[in-house]
């Protein structure tokens, strides 16, 4: 191979060595008009071409030209990396990069409160979606005892008790609240049930209530971060959980020549097209 087909470049201090032919594919680039002597800030010095930029960035910007396939999964610099093919004037990357910036998600935060005082149990659970606490909201049922209404028949027999449904309060659109155990008020004692679906156990023990959240919590793919204890002489404890869905690939490929036969009008543009493809 000739060494006229090899160009080496000296970037922060890091030297790379590639063909010609793989920087000049980009010819509006800037790292072309390096190579054609058009950009005089640039000049071939002892065989080499040094620029002032960070040579760790500039092996992902390699690896793209040499591949045009993706960019590694485990990579997260998106700004800093697109802010160097910026400066290279690499707009196909810039590209890819503009659609992983706008298509990676965010993290969803949910926060559970747990109180236990005396006989009852509150919870207050916070989530940075609101689609989390409308799925919660759409599982978890609070059951109140109630006396029936009396009847002729049973005036005479102790009233029955029956169970009155209701949704957890929604203070606003990223938190619910809901309690359970023995409620004691006017002079009454009732018993507050949850029940959390698909389980629909009835239960009133917040402790065994806080086990199936997290349980229902996990299961959505949510993964407990922390726990921390609040104040131990009520036993308040908080759990922060988060879910994260990571892109797996994103990757760009070229169109293949029958595409371009198919649409002639189009053959002299060079097409690319992205694809992006996420883990659940």
């Amino acid at each position: 191979m000739s060494s006229q087909e090899l160009v080496t470049l000296n970037v922060g201090g890091k030297i790379f060595t590639t063909r010609f032919s793989t920087i000049k594919q980009f010819p509006a680039s800037r790292l072309t008009r390096m190579l054609d002597g058009r950009d005089r800030e640039f000049k071939m010095d002892g065989g080499q071409i040094f620029v002032d930029r960070d040579g760790v960035l500039f092996s992902f910007i390699l690896d793209f030209l040499r591949t045009q396939r993706h960019i590694p999964t485990d990579f997260s610099d998106y700004l800093m990396l697109q802010r160097e093919a910026l400066f290279y004037e690499f707009d196909p990357l810039v590209d890819l990069l503009n659609q992983e910036l706008l298509l990676q998600p965010r993290p969803a935060l949910v926060e559970v409160h747990f109180l236990s005082r005396n006989t009852l149990a509150f919870f207050r659970v916070f989530g940075s979606c609101s689609r989390t606490i409308e799925m919660l909201t759409g599982r978890i049922t609070v059951f109140i005892e109630q006396p029936s209404p009396p009847t002729w028949s049973s005036n005479s027999c102790p009233p029955q008790m029956t169970l009155l449904p209701l949704p957890p309060q929604r203070p606003s659109y990223h938190d619910l609240v809901f309690q359970c155990g023995l409620d004691h008020t006017d002079n009454q004692t009732r018993v507050r049930y949850v029940s959390i679906k698909p389980d629909n156990q009835k239960l009133a023990n917040g402790t065994n209530v806080l086990s199936l959240l997290i349980d229902t919590l996990l299961m959505e793919g949510f993964h407990l971060v922390s726990t921390r204890t609040v104040s131990s002489e009520d036993k308040a404890e908080c759990y922060s959980f988060e879910r994260i869905k990571r892109p797996e690939a994103l990757a760009m490929s070229k169109a293949v020549k029958s595409e371009a036969a198919i649409m002639p009008q189009q053959s002299q543009k060079k097409k690319c097209f992205f694809f992006f493809c996420s883990r659940e």
